[in-house]
C-alpha cells in the first residue's frame, strides 16, 4: 500500500515491505519505482526491510515542483531517512545515484553506506576518440525524448537501454511506464532532471563518509565506456571507500534486466554493513 511523506514543495509516495535492516531504493527519472520490482522481494526474502521510494514528479509522488536538481531530490530523501528513524543502506539508480553520494556526504548519519547502480553522478567529461555508436544513440534518445518531452522516443531509448531484452512482457512494462508518464507533470519533471546538471552530486564524491559500492551495466549507452566510468567514480572518492561491481551484458537498468546477478552483488556488500 502506497504511504505518503509531506516534504518541502510536494509530496513523496513510497511503499514498505519486509523486516530486518532498513533499505531504502531510488529509481533514476522517467521511471518509478516499479524498477525494483525484481529486487524487492529478493531483499525482503534476505531479511531486509524494504522502503521503495517515487522521485518528485514521478510515480505517485506529486508534480509541479519548483525544481528538479540531484541536491533538490536528496533533501526528499533525506527527509524520509529521517522519518523513517534508523540509518539505512541507501540504493539509488541513475540520477539517485548521485542522491546517495549527496547524503553520504552531507547526512552519513542517516546511511550505513550506499550502492550507486549505473550512475549519473559526475558531469560528462569524454574525449572524441571515447565516443562510439552505442553511445551516440543512447544520448541522442535522451536528449530528444526531453526537448520534446516525448514518451515514444523515450521508450525507444528504453529498448536500447535495455540490450537484449524483448518480447510481450517488456513491451506491456514499457506502456505501463508510459501511461504514467503521460499523466500531467511527470515528463516535465523527467526533462528537468534529464537537463539538471550533475556538478552538485560531482563535487560531493571527495567528501562521502559511508562506505559505497559502483554497480555498472558493461553495455550501458548512457556512458562512452562504462567500466571507465565506474572507476573514475570510485577514483574520486576517498580512498578505501569505494568499490566496483560490473554486471556483463547489462544495460542501463542492470537491476530490472539482470535482476539475480545484481542482487548477489548488493546482497554481499549489504552484509558487511546493514548491522554496522
Amino acid at each position: 500500500m502506497t504511504e505518503f511523506l509531506d516534504v518541502t514543495g510536494g509530496r513523496i509516495a513510497y511503499d514498505v515491505v519486509g523486516e530486518g535492516p532498513l533499505v531504502v531504493l531510488a529509481h533514476g527519472l522517467g521511471d518509478n519505482r516499479e524498477a525494483f520490482r525484481f529486487l524487492v522481494p529478493i531483499l525482503v526474502d534476505a531479511g531486509y526491510r524494504v522502503v521503495n521510494a517515487d522521485l518528485r514528479g514521478h510515480g505517485e509522488s506529486s508534480t509541479g515542483w519548483a525544481s528538479y536538481s540531484r541536491m533538490d531530490t536528496a533533501q526528499d530523501f533525506i527527509a524520509l531517512l529521517r522519518h523513517l528513524g534508523e540509518p539505512a543502506i541507501f540504493i539509488g539508480h541513475s540520477f539517485a545515484g548521485a542522491v546517495a553520494n549527496i547524503i553520504a556526504a552531507d547526512a552519513p548519519e542517516l546511511v550505513r553506506a550506499i550502492v550507486e547502480i549505473d550512475p549519473g553522478t559526475r558531469k560528462p567529461t569524454m574525449k572524441f576518440g571515447d565516443l562510439n555508436g552505442r553511445f551516440m544513440k543512447g544520448i541522442s534518445l535522451i536528449l530528444l525524448s526531453m526537448t520534446f518531452k516525448s514518451t515514444g522516443l523515450w521508450k525507444s531509448y528504453l529498448r536500447h537501454a535495455y540490450p537484449g531484452t524483448t518480447g510481450a512482457a517488456f513491451e506491456e512494462q514499457l506502456a505501463k511506464l508510459e501511461r504514467n508518464l503521460k499523466e500531467p507533470g511527470r515528463m516535465t519533471a523527467a526533462a528537468k532532471m534529464g537537463f539538471a546538471s550533475a556538478a552538485d552530486a560531482g563535487a560531493k564524491l571527495p567528501h562521502i563518509q559511508r562506505p559505497a559500492l559502483v554497480v555498472m551495466g558493461t553495455l550501458d549507452p548512457d556512458f562512452p565506456n562504462p567500466a571507465a566510468e565506474a572507476a573514475g567514480i570510485v577514483a574520486e572518492m576517498p580512498a578505501g571507500l569505494g568499490s566496483v561491481e560490473l554486471i556483463e551484458g547489462a544495460g542501463h537498468y542492470p537491476h530490472t534486466q539482470m535482476p539475480e546477478r545484481v542482487a548477489e552483488v548488493i546482497l554481499a556488500f549489504l552484509g558487511k554493513y546493514a548491522d554496522a
